[in-house]
């Protein structure tokens, strides 16, 4: 599309939302025409708390399917549109319900922390979820005492037992796309780079590796963590370590500092499903809305209802 076309349908996009009342919600990985268009831009943690208090009568998300259940779950007197029902995700697709009530039967009176990467079948067995911006918080909240069976991100998991100290059991799961972020690229990096400050998501496969480089200019930060810090950073130029959608957002933030993909390849086929023209047709067309049936909505709130107070 010429930026005139994509401007055009942005406006399009715009008048239609306004006639349907609708919010549009955009992730941090979604393509830069999409993030120019929303209404609000953010993190899973963020997403999901514009989507419990927007006034608005519908939401069209524009990310990926378990965040648009999780708007539904939040928001069940709204519409929740998604513009391309296939927009899934690999690591909410690592573990099945049915496969973490038998974990769960394995370790009787464990507390179950999902990450916000889940289902909302996985959510209703869960007592807390989480995103990476508050998922140390939320192991914090639990007694020390306490076994914890978290899931399904192995990365995060083992990121979160050096920080928290806490052992945990972790599910054996990962994204394709964070998993694919090696500890050789940034080495790689680093060393075409030494200026540079690090921003690494707990996703990757090299970020607990990333904390014993005992090397100041390495942060290990959720997406809404790089913008604030690359916002307040004296530092000018930084390497990402996550989807490569989140440089775009960076750009429009701190425009003037400098922003490199540590891999180029780090880019999720799902987030990049969704585009201005399927966004457009979802708010006139009325699709894909997005239901979760009551009873796992009504036991999925209560872990969602905790990931969201907690900051």
């Amino acid at each position: 599309m010429t930026a005139l076309e994509i401007t055009t349908m942005q406006e399009e996009i715009r008048a239609l939302a306004a006639e349907r009342d609708a919010v549009i919600l955009a992730h941090n990985y979604q393509v830069p025409e999409v993030q120019d268009v929303a209404d609000f831009v953010g993190d899973s943690l963020g997403l999901s708390r514009e989507a419990a208090a927007t006034d608005a009568d519908a939401i069209a998300f524009c990310g990926v399917h378990f965040m648009a259940e999780t708007a539904a779950i939040l928001s069940p007197q709204k519409t929740v549109l998604i513009p391309d029902l296939d927009a899934g995700c690999s690591l909410a697709a690592s573990i099945t319900a049915d496969q973490l009530r038998v974990w769960k039967a394995e370790n009787p009176g464990a507390v179950v922390v999902s990450y916000v990467n889940t289902t909302a079948e996985v959510k209703a067995e869960s007592d807390y979820c989480c995103t990476s911006g508050n998922a140390k918080g939320v192991i914090d909240s639990i007694p020390e005492d306490t076994e914890i069976l978290f899931l399904p991100d192995m990365f995060l998991g083992l990121w979160l037992e050096k920080v928290t100290g806490r052992k945990l059991r972790i599910w054996m799961g990962e994204c394709h796309v964070h998993a694919g972020i090696r500890p050789r690229d940034i080495e790689r990096m680093q060393a075409e780079a030494p200026d540079a400050e690090f921003l690494v998501h707990p996703e990757c496969g090299c970020a607990s590796q990333c904390m014993a480089f005992g090397n100041a200019k390495t942060h290990i930060l959720s997406t809404e963590g790089m913008i604030r810090f690359a916002k307040q950073s004296p530092k000018e130029r930084f390497l990402i370590a996550t989807e490569t959608g989140i440089i775009h957002r960076l750009q429009k933030e701190a425009p003037e500092k400098r922003f490199e993909a540590v891999s180029e390849k780090a880019i999720c086929r799902y987030m990049k499903m969704i585009t201005l023209e399927k966004l457009r047709d979802s708010l006139r067309d009325w699709k894909y809305v997005v239901t979760v049936p009551d009873d796992i909505a009504d036991r999925a709130r209560g872990a969602i209802d905790r990931m969201v107070a907690i900051s």
